[in-house]
């Protein structure tokens, strides 16, 4: 066996089809299918079966596939060690992240990286539901993702570095008679207008615990993923929302207030696979996103 057959079998373990793994490989799947006879050759118990039309993972093919992420975090430190030894220690790294978390790491993560000798990053912004964050750790190094508190952990794929625990407000506008309290309740907010954000996204979740707390569904009249969008609906007048304290920017319309009874928090992650802090580089980026991260919730 060899590193190509054994992320062959890893991927299809994750994507659950040959097409879908000789997608993500970008080679047909032809090539996956040799991959996989030439593993199975070396391999005296069954590896895959099919199930269905589909081709899956077997116990022992688990196994193997479970040891090959061990495999490939050995041969990337292997190359890292190379990498250190010519030290390269402005190599590029690729960093993503939702709206809101790139608003306010990113600025922080340029300030810092600007000296001689740091790695060079190239910043992408993905909004995506919360399950598909991991998966998109094999496009770039480092994925800033978000779940709230009561959601299921991130898978074994990924790696999560915890960044934050950010509290999440009631976002009122300006002048609104709730805003004079200084905590709300889910029976205060049941009866407003309601801005969210689209189905499968994190922060829905807690807007749905204020509908349950409150015993009976909310009047959801617009539904946005990007908080600087929502910001300018609240002050308008257009319904109130849940807004993430210290990474959604400030709006001179907008006044926040913590809710009392419910538990609103979200998580701020930094996936990666568990391969890819091999490199000097990465780490230098992960490193700055933590100091990033505190000088966020400090500055609160």
């Amino acid at each position: 066996m060899d590193e190509r057959q054994l992320r062959v079998l890893r991927e299809l373990g994750e994507l659950g089809s040959v097409t879908a793994v000789a997608e993500a490989l970008r080679v047909t799947p032809s090539a996956i299918s040799q991959q996989l006879r030439l593993l199975q050759r070396s391999v005296p118990v069954p590896l895959t079966e099919r199930a269905g039309r589909r081709l899956v993972l077997t116990a022992a093919g688990r196994a193997l596939a479970d040891a090959a992420i061990g495999v490939e975090t050995a041969l990337a430190r292997a190359r890292g060690t190379i990498e250190e030894y010519v030290d390269e220690p402005e190599g590029t790294v690729s960093v993503a992240a939702f709206h809101s978390g790139a608003a306010a790491f990113y600025p922080l993560l340029l300030r810092r990286l600007r000296g001689p000798g740091s790695p060079r990053i190239a910043l992408h912004d993905e909004d995506v539901a919360q399950a598909d964050f991991p998966p998109l750790t094999r496009t770039y190094d480092l994925v800033l993702a978000h779940r709230l508190d009561h959601a299921p952990p991130w898978p074994r794929t990924a790696t999560a570095t915890p960044l934050l625990r950010e509290p999440l407000d009631i976002a009122l506008p300006v002048g609104h008679p709730l805003a004079a309290r200084t905590a709300l309740t889910a029976r205060d907010v049941s009866g407003e207008p309601w801005i969210t954000v689209h189905d499968g996204f994190p922060l829905l979740a807690t807007v749905e615990a204020i509908a349950a707390a409150a015993g009976h569904r909310l009047d959801i009249v617009h539904r946005v993923n990007e908080t600087t969008v929502v910001a300018e609906l609240v002050a308008a007048g257009g319904g109130i929302a849940l807004m993430p304290r210290w990474t959604s920017r400030p709006h001179p319309g907008v006044t926040l207030r913590p809710l009392d009874g419910i538990e609103a928090h979200r998580h701020i992650d930094a996936l990666h696979r568990p391969e890819r802090t091999a490199r000097r580089a990465v780490r230098t980026v992960l490193r700055e996103l933590r100091a990033a991260a505190e000088t966020i919730r400090v500055r609160d």
